[in-house]
């Protein structure tokens, strides 16, 4: 994709609209990184995109309210992983489908920057503020920065962790991991409040980048866009396959296709058609993989499938093989 619009417009190939991409991409890859861990367990979060708005705009207000921007940046997200939490403890104790779960905490999501601003916008002046999202570290922007450190604290936890293996093990097996000893309450309500985490922190970053607080930053097309990218990046919607490398490399896919579009100035209609093809193909080829998967291997040209590893063992010379041979047929 890289190649093919670089080809297509020399703008897009330049340094500075590579840095715009890695920048806009940076909320989506938060969302997605939240919701690589609750795909893993099986799960799905369709609270996210509210809760970056839900974040960013009680930042604002605890930064109008005389609060420093850092002890307000916290509390945002505080508050967003707090959104993560209810959602896991909404699926594991109440038993409820975590589609409807996260879509109910979704409207409640949506309805409190609504309530809380009265609807309309809360601009942020505490210039400090502005550094989240506007700020650089050797040149590269800080949002790029914190994803990079996220991207890799996480992908480290769950590869070298037990809770990270476990989080494979639920996703793969719920019933098994439960037998094996895996909490499955604990390893649930973890996965959503990481993902509760995420969106708050993609919500600080967006309300940095703009300082100002909208009620309907992320109600776009983040969560459309953050599934895409945790799909076509390996995660399997059946839980319990997929990498965060993968899932950011689905990220940066779903940005290069956006901002391209955006480049070659074709109508942002398109671009949900495009991206939602993408999602299509990947959960295609997911449902595909697993279908291969289980069906069973070929027997090999010759092979008596009537003979049972019992009588096999009879043949066999030596005191196991008489002993074999004069067992029962049930046995055997």
């Amino acid at each position: 994709m890289v190649v093919v619009l670089s080809l297509l417009s020399p703008t897009f190939r330049t340094i500075d609209n590579a840095l715009v991409l890695l920048v806009n991409g940076t909320v989506i890859a938060f969302l997605a990184l939240g919701q690589t861990f609750v795909l893993l367990t099986g799960g799905i979060d369709l609270s996210t995109g509210a809760n970056v708005a839900m974040t960013g705009v009680l930042s604002a207000l605890l930064m109008q309210s005389g609060l420093p921007w850092p002890v307000a940046a916290l509390l945002g997200l505080a508050v967003g992983t707090t959104l993560g939490v209810v959602n896991g403890l909404l699926v594991h104790y109440l038993k409820i489908p975590a589609f409807i779960a996260t879509f109910s905490t979704q409207g409640v999501a949506l309805a409190i920057p609504l309530i809380a601003t009265g609807a309309n916008s809360v601009s942020v002046v505490d210039v400090g503020f502005s550094w989240i999202g506007q700020g650089k570290i050797a040149g590269i922007p800080l949002p790029v920065v914190l994803l990079v450190i996220t991207a890799v604290v996480a992908g480290c936890y769950l590869r070298l962790t037990r809770p990270g293996v476990h989080i494979y093990a639920m996703g793969g097996n719920k019933a098994a991991a439960r037998l094996a000893g895996v909490n499955i309450p604990r390893t649930t309500v973890l996965v959503y409040a990481v993902s509760g985490f995420c969106a708050g922190m993609g919500g600080i970053i967006a309300t940095s980048r703009l300082m100002v607080g909208f009620p309907a930053t992320g109600t776009g097309n983040e969560l459309f866009y953050s599934i895409a990218a945790a799909v076509v990046g390996g995660i399997s919607l059946f839980g319990g396959v997929g990498t965060i490398l993968g899932a950011m490399i689905g990220a940066v896919l779903i940005a290069v296709v956006s901002n391209g579009m955006n480049v070659l100035n074709v109508q942002s209609y398109w671009q949900s058609l495009v991206i939602g093809l993408i999602i299509l193909a990947g959960v295609s080829f997911d449902t595909y993989r697993r279908s291969r998967a289980r069906k069973p291997s070929p027997i090999p040209p010759g092979k008596d499938t009537s003979t049972t590893a019992g009588s096999h063992t009879s043949t066999g010379p030596g005191p196991a093989a008489s002993q074999t041979s004069n067992a029962p047929l049930s046995q055997s």
